[in-house]
């Protein structure tokens, strides 16, 4: 699927498009992503910052997905785990950015070529529009090649 395509799918996801959740763009070779969260009354929480489900919703499903379409089908890639640190309050619209790099892609063929499960970290910080950090969220990430690859 077009990136372009998979964008608008995932803005029309119920989960993404209920909690003010927008993918602002995936680049052409999946390598990239940029995610907003636009602080709105129905994902405030009790003290009118940002909701922290929301907040690591917004990130959940990107490193895997990019790296999923980076290595293609002959790959399982799946979540593993995930922590969130909460480092300030989000009052305002938070943004996140993904940038999965070649080399990294490269490694995890490389590391994965005997068939056996490679487990990797990803890290992402979301961040408001002036760079001020709210959270630092960490992904694990399995990939594995599938048996008929091998």
């Amino acid at each position: 699927m077009k990136a372009s395509s998979f964008r608008r799918v995932l803005n029309l996801w119920p989960p993404f498009l209920f909690s003010g959740i927008r993918v602002q763009s995936i680049s052409d070779d999946y390598g990239e992503a940029k995610v907003v969260l636009r602080l709105r009354p129905w994902n405030r929480n009790y003290v009118r910052s940002q909701f922290g489900g929301s907040l690591f919703a917004m990130v959940d499903p990107f490193w895997m997905l990019l790296v999923m379409h980076q290595l293609g089908n002959d790959y399982y890639v799946w979540d593993k785990a995930g922590a969130i640190d909460f480092v300030a309050p989000g009052r305002e619209d938070v943004y996140a950015h993904f940038k999965l790099e070649s080399s990294v892609v490269d490694e995890l063929r490389a590391a994965a070529a005997s068939g056996e499960k490679v487990l990797r970290w990803f890290e992402t910080d979301v961040v408001t529009a002036n760079g001020e950090v709210i959270a630092r969220v960490r992904k694990q990430i399995y990939v594995r090649l599938k048996p008929k690859a091998r």
